[in-house]
């Protein structure tokens, strides 16, 4: 009998949980512990979705044999990892409050509060600090200028993708977000990093152009795939 996955429902998601781990595993140093660890930071993903259709009290049968299925998983790709590098077990800990903030707004039915989308980007960040832990050794001042640029780009994603849905009646969003964008490039420039403004100047100018133009979700998504991948590359040649 075919089995159909049950897939999460916010596409934009998957960028902000693969970019920061390729990321982390580029500038680090790849490993072939990254093959399993990746594998159960997808599962572990996958069975976030699920979970919190749990708290909702959605289909609690369907949804948990989910959950229970991708624990599985994700519990026998950590096996190796948290045995030969044990400190993956902190970065575990530190996610989860974030993990909890989710659950609340999702049981809320406030999925797309925007505290719970920091909260989800902040998580994705310490998974890319955790991926460079696995490769280096340490944590150092480049795994923090990691998950900083890393949750900053993210940030600006959410802010962009708000102005052109929930928020695109809202005037004031508008000048939030191209003042957050500006503002990244004028941090980062101010920190000693200005060749590091070219990785958020399409950001910039996307958020600028694109506002007020009516745009289909997946149009949306394409275009921010096309500019994940542009900061992927600029952040491992810079850092």
């Amino acid at each position: 009998m075919k089995v159909k996955l049950l897939l999460p429902k916010q596409h934009g998601a998957w960028a902000m949980l693969i970019l920061p781990f390729i990321l982390g595993m580029a500038i680090g140093a790849p490993s072939w512990l990254h093959i399993p660890l990746f594998i159960a930071w997808l599962m572990l993903y996958l069975a976030t979705y699920p979970l919190i259709m749990v708290f909702k009290n959605k289909q609690k049968e369907l949804h948990l044999k989910w959950v229970i299925r991708y624990s599985i998983i994700a519990l026998f790709g950590l096996v190796v990892p948290v045995f030969l590098v044990p400190e993956l077990i902190f970065f575990g800990l530190a996610m989860f409050p974030f993990f909890l903030i989710n659950i609340y707004y999702g049981k809320r039915n406030n999925d797309r509060a925007l505290l719970n989308d920091f909260s989800a980007i902040a998580a994705f960040g310490i998974g890319g600090v955790a991926s460079y832990y696995v490769g280096q050794g340490e944590l150092d001042q480049v795994a923090i200028f990691l998950f900083l640029f890393t949750i900053m780009f993210f940030i600006g994603s959410t802010f962009f993708v708000k102005t052109l849905i929930r928020e695109k009646k809202n005037p004031a969003f508008r000048w939030i977000s191209w003042g957050y964008h500006v503002g990244v490039i004028l941090f980062v420039i101010a920190i000693g990093y200005p060749f590091l403004a070219l990785a958020y100047l399409p950001s910039v100018i996307r958020a600028i152009w694109c506002y007020g133009k009516t745009m289909s979700p997946k149009q949306i998504g394409i275009l921010e795939i096309f500019n994940s991948v542009y900061f992927l590359g600029i952040m491992v040649i810079v850092l």
